[in-house]
Protein backbone atom coordinates (compact mmCIF):
# COMPACT_ATOMS: atom_id res chain seq x y z
CA UNK A 1 0.00 0.00 0.00
CA UNK A 2 1.30 3.45 -0.87
CA UNK A 3 1.37 5.51 2.30
CA UNK A 4 2.16 8.79 0.60
CA UNK A 5 -0.93 10.95 0.97
CA UNK A 6 -2.08 14.50 0.46
CA UNK A 7 -3.63 16.30 3.44
CA UNK A 8 -7.38 16.54 3.03
CA UNK A 9 -9.43 16.50 6.22
CA UNK A 10 -9.63 18.06 9.66
CA UNK A 11 -8.70 16.27 12.86
CA UNK A 12 -11.22 14.68 15.13
CA UNK A 13 -10.40 14.96 18.81
CA UNK A 14 -11.64 12.45 21.34
CA UNK A 15 -11.74 12.49 25.12
CA UNK A 16 -8.47 13.42 26.81
CA UNK A 17 -7.01 11.36 29.68
CA UNK A 18 -3.30 12.02 29.81
CA UNK A 19 -2.66 14.97 27.55
CA UNK A 20 -1.36 13.85 24.13
CA UNK A 21 1.92 15.35 22.94
CA UNK A 22 3.00 15.84 19.34
CA UNK A 23 6.74 16.15 18.73
CA UNK A 24 7.53 18.17 15.60
CA UNK A 25 11.09 17.67 14.42
CA UNK A 26 13.02 18.11 11.20
CA UNK A 27 16.39 19.29 9.97
CA UNK A 28 17.44 22.89 9.33
CA UNK A 29 15.48 24.43 6.49
CA UNK A 30 12.82 21.73 6.40
CA UNK A 31 10.06 24.28 6.97
CA UNK A 32 8.90 23.37 10.48
CA UNK A 33 8.37 26.97 11.53
CA UNK A 34 6.43 27.78 8.35
CA UNK A 35 4.12 24.85 9.03
CA UNK A 36 3.74 25.83 12.66
CA UNK A 37 2.94 29.45 11.79
CA UNK A 38 0.09 28.23 9.61
CA UNK A 39 -1.25 25.76 12.15
CA UNK A 40 -1.08 28.00 15.20
CA UNK A 41 -3.61 30.44 13.79
CA UNK A 42 -6.23 27.85 12.85
CA UNK A 43 -9.46 27.69 14.91
CA UNK A 44 -8.83 23.99 15.54
CA UNK A 45 -5.80 24.90 17.67
CA UNK A 46 -7.97 26.10 20.56
CA UNK A 47 -6.75 24.41 23.72
CA UNK A 48 -3.40 23.41 22.22
CA UNK A 49 -0.16 24.52 23.87
CA UNK A 50 2.82 24.94 21.53
CA UNK A 51 6.32 24.85 23.04
CA UNK A 52 8.89 26.79 21.00
CA UNK A 53 12.40 28.08 21.68
CA UNK A 54 11.78 31.75 20.89
CA UNK A 55 8.62 33.77 20.32
CA UNK A 56 10.39 35.71 17.57
CA UNK A 57 10.57 32.61 15.41
CA UNK A 58 6.80 32.30 15.04
CA UNK A 59 4.49 34.92 13.57
CA UNK A 60 2.31 35.94 16.51
CA UNK A 61 2.31 39.75 16.42
CA UNK A 62 -1.05 40.12 14.70
CA UNK A 63 -2.65 37.24 16.56
CA UNK A 64 -1.77 38.07 20.17
CA UNK A 65 -4.77 38.29 22.51
CA UNK A 66 -3.24 38.16 25.98
CA UNK A 67 0.09 37.77 27.76
CA UNK A 68 -0.28 35.10 30.44
CA UNK A 69 3.35 35.47 31.53
CA UNK A 70 6.77 36.20 30.08
CA UNK A 71 6.81 32.65 28.73
CA UNK A 72 3.14 32.24 27.71
CA UNK A 73 1.14 34.13 25.10
CA UNK A 74 -2.49 33.49 24.16
CA UNK A 75 -3.35 33.79 20.46
CA UNK A 76 -6.67 34.60 18.87
CA UNK A 77 -7.07 30.99 17.75
CA UNK A 78 -7.09 29.88 21.39
CA UNK A 79 -3.61 28.42 20.98
CA UNK A 80 -1.23 28.97 23.90
CA UNK A 81 2.31 29.74 22.68
CA UNK A 82 5.01 28.97 25.25
CA UNK A 83 8.80 29.26 25.26
CA UNK A 84 11.05 26.54 26.64
CA UNK A 85 14.00 28.09 28.43
CA UNK A 86 16.30 25.11 28.81
CA UNK A 87 14.26 22.72 30.93
CA UNK A 88 11.48 20.86 29.15
CA UNK A 89 10.25 19.29 32.38
CA UNK A 90 9.87 22.73 33.94
CA UNK A 91 7.77 23.81 30.95
CA UNK A 92 5.41 20.88 31.51
CA UNK A 93 5.21 21.69 35.22
CA UNK A 94 4.28 25.30 34.49
CA UNK A 95 1.51 24.20 32.16
CA UNK A 96 0.10 21.79 34.73
CA UNK A 97 0.40 24.27 37.60
CA UNK A 98 -1.35 27.04 35.69
CA UNK A 99 -4.13 24.69 34.65
CA UNK A 100 -4.54 23.59 38.28
CA UNK A 101 -4.79 27.23 39.41
CA UNK A 102 -7.18 27.95 36.51
CA UNK A 103 -4.91 30.66 35.17
CA UNK A 104 -5.21 29.06 31.74
CA UNK A 105 -7.95 26.96 30.16
CA UNK A 106 -7.57 23.17 30.14
CA UNK A 107 -5.08 21.99 27.52
CA UNK A 108 -6.13 19.27 25.08
CA UNK A 109 -2.75 18.73 23.37
CA UNK A 110 0.87 19.89 23.56
CA UNK A 111 3.04 20.41 20.47
CA UNK A 112 6.82 20.57 20.91
CA UNK A 113 8.91 22.04 18.11
CA UNK A 114 12.55 20.98 18.35
CA UNK A 115 15.49 22.81 16.85
CA UNK A 116 16.72 21.73 13.43
CA UNK A 117 19.88 20.11 14.80
CA UNK A 118 18.13 18.41 17.72
CA UNK A 119 18.29 14.68 18.25
CA UNK A 120 14.67 13.80 19.15
CA UNK A 121 15.70 10.98 21.48
CA UNK A 122 16.38 13.15 24.59
CA UNK A 123 12.91 14.67 24.24
CA UNK A 124 11.43 11.19 23.93
CA UNK A 125 13.36 10.21 27.07
CA UNK A 126 11.63 13.00 28.96
CA UNK A 127 8.20 12.04 27.67
CA UNK A 128 8.77 8.37 28.46
CA UNK A 129 10.72 8.44 31.69
CA UNK A 130 10.26 11.60 33.77
CA UNK A 131 7.65 10.66 36.41
CA UNK A 132 5.82 13.99 36.56
CA UNK A 133 5.61 14.24 32.78
CA UNK A 134 4.56 10.69 31.91
CA UNK A 135 1.91 10.70 34.65
CA UNK A 136 0.16 13.65 32.98
CA UNK A 137 1.25 13.59 29.34
CA UNK A 138 1.75 10.90 26.69
CA UNK A 139 3.64 10.99 23.42
CA UNK A 140 1.00 10.60 20.74
CA UNK A 141 2.79 11.42 17.49
CA UNK A 142 6.33 12.11 16.29
CA UNK A 143 6.37 14.14 13.07
CA UNK A 144 9.51 14.79 11.03
CA UNK A 145 9.59 17.40 8.28
CA UNK A 146 11.98 16.59 5.42
CA UNK A 147 12.74 18.96 2.55
CA UNK A 148 12.03 17.54 -0.90
CA UNK A 149 14.85 19.67 -2.31
CA UNK A 150 17.57 19.02 0.31
CA UNK A 151 16.39 15.94 2.19
CA UNK A 152 18.56 13.34 0.43
CA UNK A 153 21.73 15.32 0.96
CA UNK A 154 20.86 15.96 4.61
CA UNK A 155 20.18 12.27 5.22
CA UNK A 156 23.59 11.51 3.73
CA UNK A 157 25.61 14.11 5.61
CA UNK A 158 23.84 14.59 8.96
CA UNK A 159 23.15 11.75 11.43
CA UNK A 160 20.66 14.03 13.20
CA UNK A 161 18.46 13.99 10.11
CA UNK A 162 18.53 10.20 10.03
CA UNK A 163 17.56 10.00 13.70
CA UNK A 164 14.67 12.39 13.16
CA UNK A 165 13.33 10.27 10.30
CA UNK A 166 13.72 6.94 12.07
CA UNK A 167 12.04 8.17 15.26
CA UNK A 168 8.99 9.54 13.42
CA UNK A 169 5.67 7.86 12.71
CA UNK A 170 4.64 10.57 10.23
CA UNK A 171 6.94 12.16 7.63
CA UNK A 172 6.08 15.50 6.03
CA UNK A 173 7.82 15.91 2.68
CA UNK A 174 7.93 19.69 2.46
CA UNK A 175 8.68 22.05 -0.44
CA UNK A 176 7.16 19.66 -2.97
CA UNK A 177 6.23 22.71 -5.03
CA UNK A 178 9.95 23.53 -5.37
CA UNK A 179 11.18 20.01 -6.19
CA UNK A 180 11.04 17.97 -9.36
CA UNK A 181 9.04 14.76 -9.44
CA UNK A 182 12.32 12.82 -9.63
CA UNK A 183 13.65 14.51 -6.49
CA UNK A 184 10.45 13.79 -4.63
CA UNK A 185 10.29 10.15 -5.72
CA UNK A 186 13.92 9.58 -4.75
CA UNK A 187 13.28 11.03 -1.31
CA UNK A 188 10.09 8.99 -0.85
CA UNK A 189 12.01 5.80 -1.64
CA UNK A 190 14.86 6.69 0.71
CA UNK A 191 12.46 7.54 3.55
CA UNK A 192 10.56 4.30 3.02
CA UNK A 193 13.82 2.36 3.27
CA UNK A 194 14.73 4.08 6.54
CA UNK A 195 11.27 4.01 8.09
CA UNK A 196 8.86 1.75 6.17
CA UNK A 197 5.95 2.07 8.59
CA UNK A 198 5.82 5.88 8.66
CA UNK A 199 3.06 7.66 6.76
CA UNK A 200 4.39 10.10 4.15
CA UNK A 201 2.49 13.35 3.59
CA UNK A 202 3.28 15.68 0.68
CA UNK A 203 3.33 19.37 1.62
CA UNK A 204 3.14 22.20 -0.90
CA UNK A 205 3.62 25.92 -0.29
CA UNK A 206 4.26 25.35 3.42
CA UNK A 207 0.62 24.44 4.11
CA UNK A 208 -0.60 21.12 5.53
CA UNK A 209 -4.00 20.25 6.89
CA UNK A 210 -4.36 20.55 10.65
CA UNK A 211 -5.20 16.84 10.74
CA UNK A 212 -1.56 16.16 9.93
CA UNK A 213 -0.59 17.70 13.25
CA UNK A 214 -3.51 16.57 15.39
CA UNK A 215 -4.13 12.98 14.25
CA UNK A 216 -2.70 10.21 16.39
CA UNK A 217 0.30 8.44 14.94
CA UNK A 218 1.37 4.84 14.69
CA UNK A 219 0.97 2.04 12.18
CA UNK A 220 -1.26 0.08 14.55
CA UNK A 221 -4.34 2.23 14.09
CA UNK A 222 -5.27 0.12 11.09
CA UNK A 223 -7.56 -2.85 11.41
CA UNK A 224 -5.32 -5.32 9.56
CA UNK A 225 -2.87 -6.24 12.32
CA UNK A 226 -0.82 -8.66 10.21
CA UNK A 227 -0.41 -6.10 7.46
CA UNK A 228 0.51 -3.47 10.03
CA UNK A 229 3.20 -5.66 11.57
CA UNK A 230 4.66 -6.43 8.17
CA UNK A 231 4.83 -2.73 7.38
CA UNK A 232 6.39 -2.03 10.77
CA UNK A 233 9.19 -4.57 10.42
CA UNK A 234 9.50 -4.55 6.64
CA UNK A 235 8.13 -7.64 4.92
CA UNK A 236 11.24 -8.45 2.90
CA UNK A 237 13.59 -8.02 5.85
CA UNK A 238 11.42 -10.09 8.17
CA UNK A 239 10.99 -12.90 5.64
CA UNK A 240 14.43 -13.10 4.06
CA UNK A 241 16.78 -12.08 6.85
CA UNK A 242 19.75 -9.73 6.58
CA UNK A 243 19.34 -8.81 2.92
CA UNK A 244 17.59 -5.46 3.33
CA UNK A 245 19.93 -2.54 2.74
CA UNK A 246 19.79 1.22 2.54
CA UNK A 247 23.16 2.49 1.34
CA UNK A 248 24.19 6.02 0.49
CA UNK A 249 27.29 6.04 -1.70
CA UNK A 250 29.01 8.77 -3.68
CA UNK A 251 26.76 8.61 -6.72
CA UNK A 252 23.52 6.82 -5.99
CA UNK A 253 21.00 5.49 -3.54
CA UNK A 254 20.68 1.72 -3.69
CA UNK A 255 17.53 0.25 -2.22
CA UNK A 256 17.78 -3.53 -2.03
CA UNK A 257 14.71 -5.57 -1.23
CA UNK A 258 14.63 -9.10 0.13
CA UNK A 259 14.54 -10.66 -3.33
CA UNK A 260 17.76 -8.93 -4.35
CA UNK A 261 16.08 -6.50 -6.75
CA UNK A 262 17.63 -3.06 -7.01
CA UNK A 263 16.04 0.35 -7.35
CA UNK A 264 18.83 2.73 -8.24
CA UNK A 265 18.36 6.49 -8.36
CA UNK A 266 20.98 9.12 -9.05
CA UNK A 267 21.72 11.98 -6.74
CA UNK A 268 24.34 14.66 -6.17
CA UNK A 269 27.75 13.46 -5.10
CA UNK A 270 28.79 13.99 -1.49
CA UNK A 271 32.14 14.04 0.25
CA UNK A 272 30.63 12.75 3.51
CA UNK A 273 29.01 9.42 2.70
CA UNK A 274 27.12 7.68 5.50
CA UNK A 275 26.21 4.03 5.41
CA UNK A 276 22.86 3.02 6.86
CA UNK A 277 21.87 -0.62 6.59
CA UNK A 278 19.75 -3.24 8.27
CA UNK A 279 20.23 -6.78 9.44
CA UNK A 280 18.02 -9.34 11.16
CA UNK A 281 18.63 -11.79 13.99
CA UNK A 282 16.28 -14.78 14.15
CA UNK A 283 15.71 -17.30 16.95
CA UNK A 284 13.93 -20.57 16.17
CA UNK A 285 13.47 -21.47 19.85
CA UNK A 286 11.63 -19.62 22.65
CA UNK A 287 13.84 -17.18 24.51
CA UNK A 288 14.36 -16.63 28.24
CA UNK A 289 12.80 -13.19 28.56
CA UNK A 290 14.89 -11.83 31.44
CA UNK A 291 18.11 -13.22 29.99
CA UNK A 292 17.27 -11.66 26.63
CA UNK A 293 16.44 -8.34 28.32
CA UNK A 294 19.83 -8.26 30.04
CA UNK A 295 21.68 -9.13 26.83
CA UNK A 296 19.72 -6.57 24.82
CA UNK A 297 20.41 -3.91 27.44
CA UNK A 298 24.13 -4.52 27.06
CA UNK A 299 23.80 -4.23 23.27
CA UNK A 300 21.98 -0.91 23.54
CA UNK A 301 24.52 0.44 25.99
CA UNK A 302 27.52 -0.60 23.91
CA UNK A 303 26.25 0.43 20.46
CA UNK A 304 23.75 3.24 21.09
CA UNK A 305 25.57 5.60 18.75
CA UNK A 306 25.18 3.13 15.87
CA UNK A 307 21.63 1.93 16.50
CA UNK A 308 19.04 4.02 14.71
CA UNK A 309 16.23 1.62 15.58
CA UNK A 310 15.67 -1.95 16.75
CA UNK A 311 12.26 -3.59 16.51
CA UNK A 312 10.81 -7.05 16.44
CA UNK A 313 8.56 -9.80 17.76
CA UNK A 314 9.87 -12.23 20.36
CA UNK A 315 8.66 -15.72 21.29
CA UNK A 316 9.06 -15.98 25.05
CA UNK A 317 9.54 -19.27 26.87
CA UNK A 318 6.44 -20.09 28.89
CA UNK A 319 4.24 -17.80 26.80
CA UNK A 320 4.95 -18.97 23.27
CA UNK A 321 1.47 -18.24 21.91
CA UNK A 322 1.59 -14.51 22.62
CA UNK A 323 4.54 -12.64 21.05
CA UNK A 324 6.20 -9.70 22.73
CA UNK A 325 6.60 -6.58 20.60
CA UNK A 326 9.86 -4.78 21.41
CA UNK A 327 11.38 -1.63 19.98
CA UNK A 328 14.32 0.62 20.80
CA UNK A 329 15.81 3.87 19.52
CA UNK A 330 19.52 4.23 20.26
CA UNK A 331 19.72 3.28 23.96
CA UNK A 332 16.02 3.88 24.68
CA UNK A 333 14.01 0.70 25.21
CA UNK A 334 10.25 1.19 24.91
CA UNK A 335 8.07 -0.84 27.28
CA UNK A 336 7.16 -4.14 25.59
CA UNK A 337 3.66 -5.00 24.46
CA UNK A 338 2.23 -8.52 24.40
CA UNK A 339 -0.04 -9.37 21.47
CA UNK A 340 -2.95 -11.74 21.98
CA UNK A 341 -1.67 -14.09 19.24
CA UNK A 342 0.85 -14.39 16.44
CA UNK A 343 -0.42 -12.82 13.22
CA UNK A 344 -1.48 -15.35 10.63
CA UNK A 345 -0.73 -15.34 6.90
CA UNK A 346 2.22 -13.02 7.38
CA UNK A 347 5.99 -13.04 7.60
CA UNK A 348 5.66 -14.20 11.21
CA UNK A 349 3.53 -17.29 10.67
CA UNK A 350 6.48 -19.55 11.53
CA UNK A 351 6.42 -18.24 15.12
CA UNK A 352 10.14 -17.42 15.14
CA UNK A 353 11.54 -14.47 17.06
CA UNK A 354 13.02 -11.75 14.86
CA UNK A 355 14.77 -8.48 15.60
CA UNK A 356 15.41 -5.96 12.84
CA UNK A 357 18.41 -3.68 13.43
CA UNK A 358 18.62 -0.42 11.45
CA UNK A 359 22.19 0.77 12.01
CA UNK A 360 24.55 3.51 10.93
CA UNK A 361 28.32 3.09 10.47
CA UNK A 362 28.33 -0.30 12.19
CA UNK A 363 31.45 -2.28 11.32
CA UNK A 364 31.14 -6.00 10.46
CA UNK A 365 33.00 -6.97 13.62
CA UNK A 366 30.54 -4.89 15.66
CA UNK A 367 27.61 -6.70 14.07
CA UNK A 368 29.33 -9.98 14.92
CA UNK A 369 29.68 -8.80 18.51
CA UNK A 370 25.96 -7.98 18.69
CA UNK A 371 25.06 -11.39 17.30
CA UNK A 372 27.35 -13.03 19.85
CA UNK A 373 25.82 -11.09 22.75
CA UNK A 374 22.35 -12.18 21.66
CA UNK A 375 23.22 -15.80 20.93
CA UNK A 376 23.71 -17.06 24.48
CA UNK A 377 21.42 -15.64 27.17
CA UNK A 378 21.80 -15.95 30.90
CA UNK A 379 19.06 -17.82 32.71
CA UNK A 380 16.23 -15.70 34.05
CA UNK A 381 17.44 -16.05 37.65
CA UNK A 382 21.03 -15.19 36.72
CA UNK A 383 19.82 -12.17 34.77
CA UNK A 384 17.85 -10.94 37.78
CA UNK A 385 20.92 -11.22 40.01
CA UNK A 386 23.13 -9.33 37.57
CA UNK A 387 20.60 -6.61 36.85
CA UNK A 388 19.74 -6.02 40.51
CA UNK A 389 22.66 -3.61 40.88
CA UNK A 390 22.77 -2.34 37.30
CA UNK A 391 20.47 0.67 37.57
CA UNK A 392 21.67 2.11 34.27
CA UNK A 393 20.59 -0.89 32.20
CA UNK A 394 18.61 0.53 29.25
CA UNK A 395 16.17 -2.40 29.30
CA UNK A 396 15.45 -2.27 33.04
CA UNK A 397 11.80 -1.58 32.25
CA UNK A 398 11.68 -4.97 30.50
CA UNK A 399 12.86 -6.70 33.69
CA UNK A 400 10.52 -5.03 36.15
CA UNK A 401 7.36 -4.29 34.19
CA UNK A 402 4.51 -6.75 34.08
CA UNK A 403 3.42 -6.94 30.46
CA UNK A 404 -0.39 -7.05 30.13
CA UNK A 405 -2.20 -8.24 27.04
CA UNK A 406 -3.01 -5.14 25.03
CA UNK A 407 -4.52 -4.43 21.69
CA UNK A 408 -2.11 -3.74 18.85
CA UNK A 409 -3.26 -0.12 18.75
CA UNK A 410 -1.37 0.48 22.00
CA UNK A 411 2.05 -0.35 20.60
CA UNK A 412 2.89 3.19 19.54
CA UNK A 413 0.62 5.14 21.86
CA UNK A 414 1.27 3.45 25.19
CA UNK A 415 4.96 2.82 24.62
CA UNK A 416 6.25 6.03 26.12
CA UNK A 417 6.80 5.39 29.84
CA UNK A 418 10.00 4.02 31.29
CA UNK A 419 12.33 4.97 34.14
CA UNK A 420 12.94 8.41 35.62
CA UNK A 421 15.55 10.71 34.16
CA UNK A 422 15.62 14.38 33.24
CA UNK A 423 16.80 15.75 29.92
CA UNK A 424 17.01 19.21 28.48
CA UNK A 425 16.46 20.83 25.12
CA UNK A 426 19.61 22.45 23.78
CA UNK A 427 20.35 24.75 20.90
CA UNK A 428 18.40 27.25 18.90
CA UNK A 429 17.58 27.91 15.30
CA UNK A 430 15.79 25.89 12.63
Amino acid sequence: MNKTTETTSHAQQGPVDRIPVTLLTGFLGAGKTTLLNHWMHQPGMAGVAVLVNEFGEVGIDHHLVDTVSDQMLLLDSGCLCCTVQGDLVAAFRKLSDRMARREIAPISRVVIETTGLADPVPVLYTLMEEPFVCARYRCDTVIAAVSATQGLLQLDEHPESQRQVVAADRLLITKCDQASSIQREQLEAALKALNPQAEQVLVRNGIADLATLMASGGVYGRADVASSLQAWLGTEIARHGPSGLFALDENAIDLVNGDGHYLRTRRRSSHHSTRVRSFVITWDRPIAWLGFSLAMGNVLRAYAANLLRVKGLMRVAGDEAQPQVVQCVQDVAYPPVRLAAWPRDSAFDDGHSRLVFIVRDLAPEQESSIRALLSDFSSNMAALRVSATDWGLPTRCWLSQRVPIRSATDIEHEGWEIQARRFRLHGAGH
